[in-house]
């Protein structure tokens, strides 16, 4: 049980060691440590508040929870004292709270499984607020394998769960996700008349989808023996005539006098409006 009675030290001693707490001092409540009087800087003292030992049950081969013997699980309540000078505000005791909380949460190999804290009160022995907050770390107690609890070193739990979670065969990147919200761009542009016009999306897109409002996908003049289209789809290696996928968007066309295997591209006719779709 020494390594329950030795927690706390142990939790000091790494917090100590991260950047993003430099600002906090910590210390233990037992052996006590005093603070500053009156308070100049954040403190955060930690305790033990309680502990529960339950049983312990583990899935065998078939998939069924069985009592383990060896062990028992344990419950550990931590206790953290959080004193923030009057001068810094009561939010103060909040922002420490949170921000120790994460690193045990992500940045350690404790088992955090739930946390809390009451209401901030004054201490005129220090000026200070304080807020009294807890954290139930779950651990094995094994005293047939070892005389002592087994409990995690504090490793980076990028070891444990950072390879998982970065695993993009089983879960989504930010740039998927923002895919997958948004996978298109829908938009619409006046002709200009020229032979050629440019619409800059920001992006290579994939696939590019431009039709004329309220016009034919294609027109047939029988008489003059012509055929003229609205309507153009390209793609990153290919296209029909009059659209063509540019690095940051597409280009169309407009032409009279050019066609394309008997057809005119009018995709920039003057003053027409024209919608397309663009896949990222």
């Amino acid at each position: 049980m020494s390594a329950i009675s030795s927690m706390p030290a142990n939790i000091v001693a790494w917090l100590k060691e991260r950047e993003e707490l430099k600002y906090i001092k910590f210390i233990t409540e037992y052996p006590a440590i005093k603070k500053e009087v009156p308070l100049r800087s954040t403190t955060v003292a930690v305790g033990i508040d309680g502990m529960t030992i339950v049983d312990s049950f583990v899935e065998n081969d078939e998939g069924v929870l069985v009592e383990n013997e060896n062990c028992r699980q344990v419950n550990i309540k931590l206790r953290f004292s959080i004193h923030a000078p009057f001068s810094s505000g009561g939010a103060a005791c909040h922002d420490a709270f949170t921000d120790v909380i994460d690193c045990l949460t992500f940045a350690s190999s404790l088992n955090i499984e739930s946390s809390g804290c009451d209401k901030i009160v004054s201490d005129r022995d220090t000026d200070a607020f304080v807020l009294t907050a807890w954290a139930t770390v779950i651990a094995s107690l094994c005293p047939a394998d070892s005389s002592s609890l087994v409990l995690p070193s504090f490793l980076g739990k990028e070891l444990f769960c950072a390879s998982h979670i970065n695993d993009e065969t089983i879960h989504l990147s930010q740039s998927q996700v923002d895919y997958l919200e948004n996978p298109a761009v829908k938009g619409q542009y006046m002709g200009r008349g020229t032979a050629q016009f440019s619409v800059d999306l920001g992006f290579k897109p994939r696939v590019v989808i431009v039709t004329a409002d309220w016009r034919p996908v294609i027109s047939v003049d029988f008489d003059a023996k012509k055929s003229f289209t609205y309507f153009g789809v390209a793609f990153e290696n290919g296209s029909t005539c009059g659209v063509e996928i540019t690095n940051t968007g597409f280009t169309v066309t407009n032409t009279t006098s050019s066609p394309v295997e008997g057809c005119y591209p009018l995709l920039n006719e003057m003053a027409k409006p024209y919608k397309y779709v663009a896949f990222k």
